[in-house]
């Protein structure tokens, strides 16, 4: 079932995974740790993750596995937590009339340009059920000149030309992170959400260019798939089929 999600504000955080990471146990499922401004955010490996003081949503959300709103999910399903993360966002973005879709494993882009990332910290326990994740998520809002070495970043206020009441917009998305993170508690929630997931896959079906990073090499072909654990599955021209975790396949945009 739904939960309610706690907002605790910062003016200035190094990172709001980190400040969750750190005060974990105190914290409760849902506990949402949110800053106006980081100055290490994270993102996926090691990334990092840039944004303008007060322009954008830069947030954490405790995830608490057990006796609570959410009972334990098995390790091998973690991947449905990022599939909810990313469709929360994109179906906020919709709602605000912006056409967004999914980047493998977990981006939002409009069109060719990225306007939310992610950074999921998952706390395995015994017998391989997840205990607890912290899901990092930040979006481009208010923000209109960015980093000129950020390859291709977009906002909200670029996209629709409108200013967002920050705090205002963290609920809205809170309350709908509540409502598909209840799904990844069952078999048939999961299955919702991955078919959910797949609907508006970035390139999927579509022939482009890529990098093959295990092999270092240029390779041409197709996302036919995304496996419930998370594997991209690419069809290559030569009608080779194969399967990639995340940073062993490169776009080319």
């Amino acid at each position: 079932m739904p939960f309610h999600a706690n907002i605790i504000w910062y003016e200035s955080l190094d990172s709001t995974n980190s400040e969750a990471l750190r005060n974990l146990p105190s914290l409760k499922c849902g506990d949402t740790i949110a800053a106006r401004f980081q100055t290490a955010g994270k993102g996926q490996r090691g990334n990092s993750w840039k944004s303008a003081a007060g322009d954008n949503l830069t947030f954490s959300m405790v995830l608490k596995f057990g006796d609570g709103p959410l009972p334990p999910i098995p390790a091998k399903c973690q991947f449905s937590l990022s599939e909810a993360s990313t469709i929360t966002v994109r179906d906020y973005l919709t709602s605000k009339g912006v056409r967004a879709q999914i980047k493998w494993p977990n981006d939002i882009y409009v069109a060719n340009k990225k306007i939310c990332g992610m950074l999921l910290e998952n706390q395995i326990g015994s017998g391989a059920m997840l205990t607890g994740s912290i899901v990092g998520i930040g979006i481009n809002m208010n923000q209109t000149e960015f980093d000129p070495g950020l390859m291709n970043p977009v906002s909200l206020k670029k996209l629709t030309k409108k200013d967002s009441d920050i705090e205002a917009e963290l609920q809205e998305i809170c309350r709908r992170l509540s409502e598909n993170f209840s799904l990844c508690a069952t078999e048939e929630g999961r299955a919702a959400l991955h078919e959910n997931y797949l609907k508006d896959l970035y390139r999927l079906d579509m022939e482009y260019d890529y990098t093959d990073c295990l092999e270092g090499c240029p390779m041409r072909g197709k996302i036919v798939d995304v496996s419930p654990t998370g594997m991209l599955k690419f069809k290559t021209n030569e009608g080779k089929l194969k399967e990639f975790a995340f940073k062993e396949i490169s776009y080319i945009i």
